[in-house]
């Protein structure tokens, strides 16, 4: 049979980063490519007991149908939460319960985007919403993110030149991928660009408790007196992901048809979920949490920095972060980075390309993404598997353009000769300073003292 899919989904293609989860599920593989929390961040033992109670004292509880807006308790603390700790959110503002920080996204671009409107998105972005705002026939217009966050300048010629613009969409905290945090002057710029040409925000905040160091930076929704910011906040990163447990905070009339389209899309999200982070929040010391995920994060985060410094510069750059789970990786415009990826993954190491978070997935991009949260510090810094060593491997390869394969065919004649004129070539890439020419030239006389036992000949040896 022919199946004939809608115009909707017909273009639509795998995420990246999901498809890579798929290979990076095999244990011998190191995984820098997921956005999972790291397994000693999880409060298991908090969430054991918090089920066991309401099972015993209450099962059906958190086991019938349950109303689309959500756990009241929960929300009813939220928004006790937000206002107290962010000074986010008004009386005109109301709170839904979504599955996940994604359905907002969904519920968002059902609710307010038609066919052929545009979303003004950083670029680069996360993949799960573009691919969203994309399911719903969005047109997407990316604006450049710099080190304090996305250009205003690019910002207001998007919106000049796209005056169907529907939404712009934002992670000011710790950008997922790029790192990067929004300085306040621009989150009060983007503000008031949007205001002037009458488009909505949506502020996208599911890393803002997990800064490391420097100063807390108000929420764009904190200034928000015009009702014109959806914000999206997300236990995952501070609870479980697995639980899918997240919420928006919007104006009261968009709040109303955000209800409306998740009574037809989940009826709502799973109230044992909603329980549990509702109990944690209020009957635990939730800021001692945070104050330990930061903790375990902060280690990480400068454990892999330290790691590139180490293996990777001058090659590879990148911007220091001070908060999130993810670096954003920068290679040399000579190095072709799909290539280098895979690469990567014939070495058993993971990350996601660049060009999966642009809105133009054509467009040319010299950047990868990593995350640090998951691997064990071992991981990392295995002697035989290293993500670093083989980035410095790959990097070579590259940078001899293919021709590393034909040079290696002259002396393939034992594995032992084979292994040695590896390691003479990343000992040469690392000294040369991977100048693909140099590299050239010296292996040549390289190979010519090998082939002729004098070892000695080559000074990097």
């Amino acid at each position: 049979m022919e199946y004939r899919f809608s115009d909707r989904v017909s273009s639509l293609k795998p995420s990246a980063i999901r498809e890579i989860f798929k290979y990076a599920a095999d244990p011998s593989v190191v995984s820098l490519s997921a956005g999972n929390p790291s397994p000693d961040a999880f409060p298991s033992k908090e969430i054991a007991e918090i089920s066991a109670k309401v099972f015993a004292e209450d099962p059906i509880s958190v086991l019938q149908y349950s109303v689309s807006e959500g756990y009241t308790p929960l929300r009813k603390h939220l928004t006790e939460y937000m206002k107290k700790e962010h000074n986010t959110g008004s009386d005109n503002d109301d709170i839904l319960i979504t599955t996940g920080a994604q359905q907002i996204m969904d519920l968002c671009s059902k609710a307010l985007v038609n066919e052929g409107d545009v979303v003004i998105c950083e670029a680069p972005s996360f993949i799960g919403s573009l691919n969203t705002f994309r399911s719903y026939n969005a047109k997407l217009a990316g604006v450049p993110v710099e080190p304090d966050g996305m250009s205003i300048e690019k910002l207001e010629e998007a919106l000049k030149a796209n005056p169907n613009a529907k939404l712009i969409y934002t992670i000011p905290n710790f950008q997922n991928p790029s790192g990067v945090t929004m300085s306040l002057e621009k989150r009060k710029k983007v503000y008031e660009l949007a205001k002037k040409y009458g488009v909505l925000i949506i502020e996208d905040n599911p890393y803002g408790d997990l800064r490391y160091s420097g100063e807390y930076v108000p929420n764009i929704k904190s200034f928000d007196t015009d009702g014109i910011v959806i914000y999206a906040g997300s236990f995952s990163k501070v609870i479980s992901p697995g639980m899918r447990v997240a919420y928006t905070i919007a104006p009261k009339p968009i709040f109303q048809k955000l209800v409306v389209c998740k009574q037809g899309n989940d009826v709502h999200t799973n109230i044992w979920a909603q329980y549990v982070c509702d109990e944690f929040i209020t009957k635990y010391d939730f800021n001692a949490h945070l104050a330990k995920l930061r903790e375990i994060y902060t280690k990480k985060a400068n454990f892999c920095m330290e790691l590139l410094d180490k293996y990777c510069a001058p090659k590879i750059t990148y911007h220091k972060i001070d908060g999130g789970l993810f670096i954003w990786c920068d290679l040399p415009e000579d190095i072709d980075m799909p290539n280098f990826c895979k690469e990567l993954v014939l070495k058993k190491v993971c990350v996601v390309p660049g060009n999966a978070f642009l809105t133009d997935e054509n467009e040319t991009c010299h950047s990868f993404r990593i995350n640090f949260s998951t691997p064990t510090d071992e991981q990392l810094e295995s002697r035989n598997q290293n993500p670093r060593r083989v980035c410095k491997q790959s990097l070579i390869t590259e940078g001899n353009n293919g021709k590393s394969d034909k040079k290696r065919g002259c002396i393939q004649r034992n594995t032992a000769q084979r292994n040695n004129y590896t390691r003479k070539l990343s000992r040469c890439g690392s000294q040369l300073g991977y100048n693909a020419e140099r590299i050239r030239l010296h292996l040549r006389s390289c190979r010519f003292a090998h082939n002729h036992g004098k070892t000695d000949s080559c000074r990097y040896a």
